[in-house]
């Protein structure tokens, strides 16, 4: 079973701010699997840190503003 990761995150959000892209279509943009995008979204993988400044330059936002450690995403 998969642990839980110590970071919460806002990728949904930001995928719908940016016109309600896929999970498919940021998977693609940041080089990983769908389930990896599905998996990041639920919690339940930490992301390297070469796929979590892709993520950021991919919404126009800083790292921190995509994960934050040990505290729910912001609304």
């Amino acid at each position: 079973m998969a642990r839980k990761s110590p970071f919460s995150n806002n990728i949904r959000r930001l995928r719908f701010d940016k016109g309600e892209m896929t999970q498919q279509a940021l998977a693609r943009l940041v080089e990983v699997s769908r389930q990896t995008v599905i998996a990041l979204e639920q919690n339940r993988y930490v992301p390297s840190l070469l796929l979590a400044v892709r993520l950021a330059r991919v919404f126009g936002v800083g790292v921190e503003d995509v994960f934050v450690l040990g505290e729910e995403p912001a609304a």
